[in-house]
Order: C-alpha cells, then sequence, then structure tokens
C-alpha cells in the first residue's frame, strides 16, 4: 500500500510518500510544497492546494495522513496554519483518499518511541526506518514520519482484527 504523509504549513508544507507491505516500510519519494510569501492568503492556499495534487497525480498514494495543528501563541498563526491544513487535507479527500489525522506526539512516538522528541531525533529515525532516505529539509523528514506513523497504525488494526477473527 502506497501511503502519502503531510506535514501542513502555509510556507512550507512537508510530503512523503512511502510502501508499506505489512511491516516492511520502503521510501519512495518526499520534498516540500511551497507558497508565495508575497502573494495573497488566497492565492498561497491555492498554490499549496494544487502542490498536493500534482504529488497525488504522480505517486497514486492509497491513503493519506497529515499531522494535526498544534496551537501556538499567536492566534493569526494559528488561524493561517489552520487554513494550510485544511486545503492539504482537501486534496487528498477530493481524490476520494482516506485522510488519517495524528498529533505530534503520537507521530513522535510511533517514529522515535518518545512523545516529545526532538526534530534531529525524527530525521535520524525516518533515515534508520527507511534505508537510502535521505530527506533534505525537516519539513519532508516529519511527513515520512506521519506516512511511518499511518503504516504503523494500520499494521496494529491489522494484527487486532486477524487476531479477533481466530478465536
Amino acid at each position: 500500500m502506497r501511503i502519502l504523509g503531510l506535514d501542513p504549513g502555509l510556507r512550507v508544507t512537508g510530503w512523503g510518500v512511502l510502501t508499506a507491505d505489512g511491516n516492511r516500510l520502503s521510501h519512495v519519494a518526499d520534498g516540500v510544497v511551497t507558497s508565495d510569501d508575497d502573494a495573497d492568503l488566497a492565492v498561497r492556499l491555492a498554490q499549496l492546494h494544487d502542490g498536493v495534487m500534482a504529488i497525488i497525480d504522480r505517486y497514486e498514494p492509497a491513503e493519506a495522513a497529515v499531522e494535526e495543528t498544534f496551537v501556538n501563541r499567536n492566534p493569526l498563526s494559528t488561524l493561517k496554519l489552520g487554513q494550510a491544513r485544511g486545503v492539504v487535507m482537501l486534496a487528498p479527500a477530493r481524490c476520494g483518499l482516506p485522510v488519517a489525522e495524528y498529533t505530534p506526539n503520537a507521530v513522535k512516538k510511533a517514529v522515535v518511541g518518545r512523545g516529545h522528541a526532538e526534530k534531529g531525533q525524527i530525521d535520524l529515525m525516518v533515515r534508520m526506518l527507511l534505508p537510502g532516505c535521505t530527506p533534505d529539509r525537516p519539513d519532508a523528514a516529519d511527513a515520512l514520519a506521519v506516512a511511518i506513523c499511518h503504516a504503523h497504525r494500520r499494521a496494529g488494526l491489522a494484527a487486532l482484527v486477524a487476531g479477533a477473527a481466530a478465536r
């Protein structure tokens, strides 16, 4: 199964694609979608949408996973991040993909084993879990971590269902 992980941001949205075959994960691609800081908000949101749509068209994921927004001290920044997140979630949903959401702590715990891991730890573990993967940007590594979290959750649910069916 091919999974698209997304780390939404208005300036930079990280994305990562991996394949999951049971517990085996393989890196497919990663990168970032950026918006023009000088453009109006609506134009920037359209740039994010178009960028995510291009990734979906190119890599044809079966599912998507998005990191939930954290609330920061600046309400205007939080609002803009929420709008960017909405657009980033809309793209895969409009393509008929299931979209899962994970808190930052859940992603960190799934990848590093601790819910309060630092960015460097996430990057290191992403590289270890996906051999040959060398994300250039922390946003891309974070997006791959979201995809890894989703793959682990899916595998865990499948094992539970299989165990229940065997009883």
